[in-house]
Parts: C-alpha cells; structure tokens; sequence
C-alpha cells in the first residue's frame, strides 16, 4: 500500500513536470513560434489597437507567405495570440500575466501606448520574457534598468522637438531671434503625452522661447474650448498638441469651429486620426509627427522599401497605413531576425541576439542602447498639404517644402 502510493505521488510529480515543460516550451508549437500581445480592442485606445494589430498581423502574414524564419537550419512559421486590454493599464498587466503563465508565452509583442506598456513591463522582466514594443515611446520606459524590453520607435521626447526647431529655423528666415516666439501647448494627462511635453520644453528652454498658455486636456478627450479661448487670447506663434487619436480630432475639430487662427500648428498622431478623411480642408497646413512616412527610402528584404510596404498595406486593409502600423510590423520583423541570429528559442539568447540588433527595416534603421531604446532613426514631420501628408522635415528627408506661416481662418 505504502508503495502503491508512493507509486502514485511519484507519477503525479512526473505528470506536473511534464505540465509545467510544456508550458516552458509552449513558446514553439511544432513548426509555429508563438507570439503573444495584448492589444487594445475596445476603450479609448481601440483605434490605435487596430492600426497595431495590422502591423503585427500584415508581417507574420508576409513572412510565412515568405516560408518562415529558419532557426537552427529549421523552417517556423508566427502566429500571435491576441487579448483584448481593454485599454487600461491593470487589465494589460493581467493579461501579459496570463500568457506567459496560463499560455507559456515566451516572446510578447508590445500593446499600444506607453501607458500600457510601463503596465506590462514589470510583468515580461519579472518572468525575464523578451518584449519588442512598437507603440510605447515614453523615455521613463528605459530609466528602469529592463534588459528584456526593446523599443523599435524613436522616444517621445523626440516627437515634436522637430517642430520647435523647424519654428525656430523659420523665426531665423524672417529676421526673427528664436527667442522671441511665444508657445502655447495642449497635452493630455498621460505618460505619453507628458513626456512629449518634456521634450518640448527642453527645446522651448533651450532656444529661449516663452510658454504662454500651457494647458491640460480633459481626462476624456471631450473639450479643449477653454484651451483655446486662451489661444485666440493671447496670440502664439506656434500651438502644440499631444492627446494620441482623440486628441487630434478634437483639436482639428475645435480649432476649426472656434476659427482659432495660429502660425503653426504641430501635433501627434494626425494621420493615426485621419484628420484628413475625417476633415477635409480644415486640416490643411496641419503639422503632424510621425515615427515614419512612405516616401522614406529605408529598405529590408521582407517588405522591400517603405512605400512598398504601403502598398502591401492598403491593399489588405483599404487605408493608408499610419506609422503606428508600420513600426508594428517592424517589432515583428526585428523578432524573426533575432530567432535566426539566435539559432534558438532559448528567452536568454533570444534577448541577447535582440540587444545585439544592428539593420534596416522599410521602417527605419534599428539599433538598441542598453536601456533598449533604438537609437538609430530620426523622427519626421509631416504637413498636411492639399489632402495629403507630405515630409517638411527634417530637411535632409522632406519631400516638400514646408507651408507658413497657417493662413488666417477668413482668408482660407
């Protein structure tokens, strides 16, 4: 009896190994690598979420079609496993919790925003399960000391420095210091945007400009008249707004009805909102950040060149792709390229091929510091030129030149 029993303990302990093995190597089903993400589908991230999903989904489609990644002589298909995160920070964490310990997981693709991803980043580093994030740009993301979180997107401090500096270029053309120009900013209470703000400020302080409205979007994205009553006030040379997709249809929106005349307007996440689709002429003269454009001339061997991959993209999905798909299709990319340096699924040397990255993407060059950020691709500035976006800046990548100053409401 006592070994019968002892029998069965030893069967159970054998049958448990066995369980929690085939969690550990459920990051490869067969000839399939696993991915997992949690993305936004619904919440106030959802149209983001989307963008991102047809980033990620458009590359493992291309690179199966292209046979797979070859790994250690041997050929493997993607798949990723998709959770919803409702767009809440809690809810990511959960989720990044439940596929790497419920799904075995191994290799997790980056939700969208930085809110989302600082919520999910202590759960990847605590199970030392490697990250590639695509839409989690905040700089505080890369002051923690994560080893297993990699970033292919240039950091929100960087987003509309281009804009300040592209003022400051144009105050010089016209006789102006730059330190005469006055800034009026409107930025949404989020990591994001508050770091983007950062940013701008660093730039503001370090040309000598003066703040002279600095608001703060509501909580829900609904209303920024009182912003810009303060603006039709006191006049700006230049109005910066950071609020993702909400926020720049709000601000196009508002600004048009208010007729809130402005020399420059500069904001993030414009084509992402489909200002243009959504309104028309009101948008003209619009300056837009963008992690990328399709006029670039970045290539790579999966996607062929950017404007390539803008048209694998419309084709599949009806739109134009925001960069926010774009630099989700490269988190993808960069992964297959890892398993092949690799040569195994081993999390450790996957990670460590990952930090060693050094390539060109249709997205851009990618090439990771040790706090995992890439360090090797500028952002752009788009303008939103007779219903299309057209590369003002930098000059070195501008494919038009740059409308100014924003004609005044009555004379449009």
């Amino acid at each position: 009896m006592h070994s019968a029993r002892r029998r069965a303990i030893i069967a159970s302990c054998i049958a448990a190994a066995m369980v929690f093995a085939g969690i550990a190597q459920a990051g490869v089903e067969g000839d399939t690598i696993v991915l997992g993400a949690a993305v936004s589908k619904t919440g106030k991230y959802s149209t983001n979420g989307k963008h991102t999903m047809n980033g990620y989904d458009l590359a493992v489609e291309r690179l199966n079609k292209m046979g797979g990644v070859e790994v250690a002589g041997k050929k493997y298909k993607l798949k990723i496993i998709y959770y919803d995160d409702e767009s809440r920070g809690a809810r990511g964490a959960q989720l990044a919790e439940r596929l790497i310990n419920q799904d075995g997981v191994k290799f997790m693709l980056g939700p969208y925003s930085s809110g989302l991803t600082k919520a999910m980043a202590p759960v990847t580093e605590k199970y030392k399960i490697p990250m590639v994030e695509a839409n989690g740009a905040s700089r505080s993301l890369f002051t923690k000391g994560y080893r297993y979180l990699f970033a292919v997107l240039s950091t929100s401090e960087q987003y509309l420095s281009v804009a300040i500096e592209l003022a400051a270029e144009r105050a010089r053309q016209s006789g102006r210091r730059p330190s005469s120009l006055r800034v009026a900013l409107a930025f949404e209470n989020d990591p994001f945007s508050q770091d983007v703000r950062a940013g701008v400020l660093d730039d503001v302080k370090r040309f000598g400009m003066k703040i002279v409205v600095d608001g703060k979007l509501p909580r829900d994205l609904s209303d920024m008249k009182g912003i810009l009553q303060k603006v039709k006030l006191v006049k700006p040379d230049i109005l910066v707004v950071s609020g993702h997709s909400k926020g720049a249809a709000l601000a196009i929106r508002q600004i048009a009805a208010l007729k809130v005349d402005v020399p420059m307007l500069a904001m993030t996440h414009c084509d992402a909102a489909g200002i243009i689709e959504k309104y028309g002429k009101k948008a003209e003269f619009t300056l837009c950040a963008s992690q990328w454009a399709p006029t670039l001339n970045y290539q790579d061997n999966v996607f062929g060149s950017a404007a390539d991959f803008a048209r694998a993209f419309k084709a599949t999905y009806n739109y134009e792709p925001p960069y926010q798909a774009a630099e989700s299709a490269a988190a993808v990319i960069i992964y297959a390229d890892a398993f092949r340096r690799a040569g195994s699924f081993d999390t450790t040397k996957v990670r460590d091929a990952l930090a060693a990255t050094e390539m060109q993407t249709f997205y851009g060059n990618i090439k990771f510091d040790p706090s995992g950020k890439n360090i090797a691709k500028p952002m752009v500035l788009y303008q939103v030129q007779d219903g299309a976006y057209r590369v003002v800046a930098p000059t070195k990548w501008a494919s038009s030149k740059l409308r100014f100053p924003t004609p005044r409401w009555s004379d449009r």
